[in-house]
């Protein structure tokens, strides 16, 4: 029973003094806290009792000073307020401002020596009138004694321009065929233009013909040049012609051209040879050094090929219906 007394006390003691380490922080924060509390009430107190001398020593010291009252101010009297100096956008230049004629030494657009005339003198670039000649093939063929020419010019502006094409054979000194365009040019993007106009086919042996042309003329994705042209004639007669080109720059000087075109009619034509279908094709592979970009000889060779009822009636006169050529020319512009 002793024993058991003495176990019961012990832990009385244990949890007393557990309880008391445990609520000791607390008691000890919140006078802490009390404490901290009473110091700032007592500086709050110390520096109104500072700032009601400082000032109660300036009204001495003056004598006239006396407190604003802001709080009976209306709106009002807000709103009458002038804010014509910070208004944005105006169009009235400040007096300040510099006088944008004050170096010209008198002269303006429309007085002294420089004035302009009531006629518009001002013109952007686009709307000066330019030209150009390319000779994109001049060539000639010793083994058939054969010259051949493709030159294209245009006048006007940037958006609207006139175009001629010219394209032929000359053989033995004599205009075998040639082909005219003249075409009316209008840009629809960048890169490309319509065209519109007539083209005039000459034949030394046939009979000439004349069509209405439409086409579109520029550079597609990738650098390639390309010239697409449908034509309608009399008597129903169609045509369709497609030129590709491409350059390789080998050097910046030395620059490798392959070239394709095709041609198709949409009916025959027994007088000229020529019959429906794809009438002939051709490619060709050009190196040429540029002296200049403006002058360039090249050599080259081209393979040529006739197809369907024109092959027929090539074969017909006893002409080859395929045909290759070693070439020498020259491009140039200007």
């Amino acid at each position: 029973m002793k024993n058991h007394c003495r176990s019961y006390a012990l832990k009385q003691i244990i949890f007393a003094c557990s309880l008391s380490l445990a609520t000791g922080p607390v008691w000890a924060q919140s006078d802490d806290s009390h404490q901290d509390h009473d110091a700032t009430k007592q500086t709050t107190s110390e520096h109104a009792n500072h700032g009601a001398d400082t000032e109660t020593g300036m009204q001495n010291e003056t004598g006239n000073m006396q407190e604003m009252d802001h709080s009976s101010m209306a709106m009002d009297d807000m709103e009458s307020m002038d804010h014509s100096g910070m208004q944005m956008g105006s169009d009235q230049a400040p007096p300040d401002a510099r006088d944008p004629h004050a170096y010209s030494g008198g002269f303006t657009l429309t007085e002294g020596p420089y004035s302009l005339s009531e006629k518009r003198l001002l013109k952007l670039a686009d709307e000066h009138y330019f030209w150009a000649i390319l000779g994109d093939r001049l060539e000639y063929d010793a083994s058939s004694d054969t010259a051949i020419f493709d030159l294209q010019g245009w006048y006007g502006t940037t958006y609207n321009r006139f175009t001629a094409k010219l394209e032929g054979d000359v053989v033995d000194g004599t205009l075998e065929e040639s082909q005219s365009d003249l075409l009316w040019s209008h840009a629809i993007s960048i890169f490309f233009d319509t065209q519109l106009g007539v083209r005039l086919d000459h034949y030394d042996e046939g009979k000439n013909r004349e069509w209405v042309a439409f086409g579109i003329q520029g550079i597609a994705p990738y650098w390639f040049e390309l010239d697409l042209t449908a034509y309608l004639g009399d008597s129903g007669r169609t045509a369709l012609s497609l030129e590709a080109e491409y350059e390789f720059l080998l050097t910046q000087r030395l620059i490798l051209q392959p070239r394709a075109e095709l041609t198709a009619y949409g009916k025959d034509d027994d007088v000229n040879g020529l019959g429906s279908g794809l009438s002939d094709a051709s490619i060709g592979l050009r190196l040429r050094y540029e002296f200049t970009r403006q002058f360039a000889p090249y050599v080259g060779v081209e393979w040529s090929e006739q197809f369907g009822d024109t092959a027929d009636f090539s074969r017909a006169n006893g002409e080859d219906t395929s045909d290759t050529r070693y070439v020498v020319g020259l491009r140039f512009w200007f």
